[in-house]
C-alpha cells in the first residue's frame, strides 16, 4: 500500500507544454498493476498538447476552470467535473480561468 500527500511527489515540467507540470503520484514502480495516477497543474493561459493516443484517460478536475478541447469544440469544465477521453480521441486541457487548473489523470500502463 502507498499513502502520501500528492505534494510529496515533485512536479516535472511538461517540455512540449509551457506552463504545465505533472506529478506521477502512483505508478507501476509503486506496485500498481494496471494504472498510473498523475496530477497535472496548468497555469492560467496554458494548455496540455492537442494530441491523441490509443489509450483512455480518466480525469477528475480538482481545482480551477478550463475547457476540454476536442474535434467537436471546447467543453467548459471546473472543479468536480469528471472526463473520459476515449482511445483515439483528439484532446487538450486548456486553463481558461484566472487561477490554477489542477486535475487527476489516470492512464493504463503500456501493454507488453
Amino acid at each position: 500500500m502507498k499513502i502520501q500527500h500528492f505534494t510529496a511527489t515533485q512536479p516535472e515540467a511538461v517540455p512540449e507544454a509551457p506552463g504545465v507540470s505533472i506529478r506521477w503520484v502512483i505508478t507501476d514502480k509503486d506496485g500498481a498493476p494496471s494504472f498510473a495516477m498523475r496530477v497535472f497543474d496548468v497555469q492560467p493561459g496554458a494548455a496540455s498538447p492537442y494530441h491523441q493516443h490509443p489509450w483512455e484517460h480518466e480525469v477528475f478536475i480538482l481545482e480551477g476552470k478550463g475547457a476540454v478541447r476536442s474535434e467537436t469544440g471546447d467543453t467548459p469544465v471546473e472543479a468536480g467535473y469528471a472526463v473520459l477521453v476515449k482511445p483515439g480521441e483528439m484532446h487538450q486541457f486548456v486553463n481558461t480561468g484566472e487561477g490554477l487548473l489542477r486535475f487527476i489523470c489516470l492512464i493504463p500502463h503500456p501493454q507488453p
